[in-house]
């Protein structure tokens, strides 16, 4: 559907673009060497580069697919956030004090220093190939939403975006991207505040009190608590949410690049608790405005467009039809924020991982700063544009979403189990921890292309949820390493 915005809004949106650039523009001078563009000289706030991880965590998906899935289903995302509770607690406990005492900026290095150079080389390729996939897919499904409301055809406004991002993000370096997703997030949280009270004001307006419709519905449950892999069950929702954010905060160079950004272990830690103790409550916001929107659209007259197929297309709806002018505007530019917060994140860290791992690691190691800062900052050019290449050709693409996360799922397989293995400190083989890789990729590949298979080839097929796929490559990663350490263990005792 289309819902043209009115002046107003459309200049809200172009004013939020043009201070994201005056902002990159504002960091540029305080941006002269290549610390301070990785790690803003390891002077941001630990509020600050919370505020920042959090904002990571969150994109313009976040903002419409998981109101869309309470919308559809029920409240089990929020397992995923419940278990980053435990999870940022043994990362604060046993990840960062590793992180800090070696000094680490590319958290890769800290594989090759653990396991070797094959691990950092395997992961930061991984990673950067990964990046480029995760822009292209932000940027898409982005100005695929922003068509609905401005008329502006997708292929320009994917350049247009992409190219407000690669500027900010080029010109300040880390400090930028962090202050950035401090605003980026003020928007975002104050947007999705407004629109929790106006849905909360109608669906308990009396005498009508719509949100009985949702708790008829069963609408505030977490899910089914049969033990089961093969659904979306809440054991496959903790499985799920506690291998993803150790990945998240361990294994992730969006994430932990943020949290080195502060002067000391003590304020790296607090800005983790601090990304997850409003990610937790932002997360119910998030659902609990799908759920309205269930109870908002089951009555009282208020009724959603007949073409309106899927959940994650009610929330733009109502946005539309039911925001004033001005406001509308605003709500649109925070979903945009998201975006391009995560968008800038994965530039800079990309540029960070491609500097450390390879340029400074393999060619370079004793070029000149300026030289340094220039390979930085071409190489954010270079991502970006790529990540636009590569968004411009998901135009066409019919499962743009599904198929990069199928592939998505092969470039990840073994990060976090080789991180767990550093962690702690098992030491195995190269050929070893080579086989170990592939066996994970290859669970991936069975996971994930071995699906409805003909009935004489069903015992090939796999049956788990897909999103677990990634939890079961990691265990199983761990397991043959576990295999191959007994075996060097016997091996050297005859």
């Amino acid at each position: 559907m289309n819902y043209q915005l009115g002046t107003l809004d459309t200049a809200i949106l172009v004013l939020y673009g043009l201070v994201m650039v005056a902002m990159g523009i504002y960091f540029l001078r305080k941006t002269k060497t290549s610390d301070d563009f990785m790690v803003a000289g390891r002077g941001i706030p630990a509020w600050a580069a919370g505020i920042a991880v959090m904002s990571a965590y969150t994109s313009s998906i976040s903002y419409i697919a998981v109101p869309g899935k309470a919308f559809d289903e029920n409240w089990h995302p929020l397992i995923f956030a419940l278990t980053a509770l435990p999870v940022t607690w043994f990362v604060a406990e046993y990840v960062i004090p590793h992180y800090r005492k070696h000094n680490i900026i590319s958290v890769y290095k800290y594989l090759e220093d653990k396991i070797g150079d094959w691990g950092r080389i395997y992961a930061a390729l991984s990673f950067v190939l990964f990046m480029i996939g995760r822009t292209a897919v932000i940027l898409y499904l982005s100005s695929l939403l922003l068509t609905s409301f401005v008329d502006v055809d997708i292929r320009t406004l994917i350049l247009i975006i992409g190219m407000a991002t690669i500027a900010y993000t080029l010109m300040g370096g880390m400090e930028a991207v962090i202050w950035t997703d401090v605003l980026q997030s003020i928007v975002m949280i104050g947007g999705l505040l407004f629109s929790a009270y106006l849905l909360t004001t109608e669906i308990f307006e009396k005498p009508d009190f719509l949100v009985q419709n949702a708790l008829d519905a069963n609408k505030f449950s977490l899910g089914d608590t049969s033990f089961s892999l093969e659904g979306r069950t809440i054991w496959v929702m903790i499985i799920y949410g506690v291998t993803e954010n150790i990945r998240n905060l361990m294994a992730d160079q969006n994430y932990t690049q943020k949290y080195s950004a502060v002067a000391t272990e003590k304020k790296a830690k607090r800005s983790v608790w601090v990304a997850m103790l409003i990610y937790l409550p932002l997360t119910v916001i998030f659902l609990y405005i799908g759920t309205a929107l269930f109870a908002f659209y089951s009555g009282g007259g208020n009724v959603l467009d007949p073409s309106i197929v899927k959940g994650d297309e009610v929330f733009p709806f109502f946005i539309a039809t039911e925001l004033p002018v001005g406001l509308k505007g605003l709500i649109i530019a925070a979903i945009l924020a998201a975006s391009m917060s995560t968008v800038d994140s994965a530039l800079n860290s990309s540029a960070t991982v491609l500097f450390l791992d390879f340029y400074k690691r393999y060619f370079k190691p004793k070029a000149s700063e300026r030289n340094n800062i220039g390979f930085l900052r071409l190489t954010t050019v270079l991502w970006g544009f790529l990540g636009i290449g590569f968004a411009l050709l998901l135009i066409d693409a019919e499962s743009a979403l599904d198929i990069w996360w199928q592939i998505s799922g092969i470039f990840g397989g073994g990060i976090l189990g080789l991180f767990l293995l550093a962690i702690f400190n098992v030491k195995i083989k190269l050929l070893q921890g080579i086989i170990s890789v592939v066996f994970s990729i290859l669970i991936i590949i069975w996971g994930t292309f071995l699906r409805d298979l003909p009935s004489g080839y069903a015992w090939l097929e796999c049956t788990l949820d897909p999103i677990i796929v990634g939890a079961v490559a990691t265990a199983g990663l761990i397991a043959l390493a576990l295999v191959f350490v007994g075996f060097n263990k016997r091996k050297k005792e005859n």
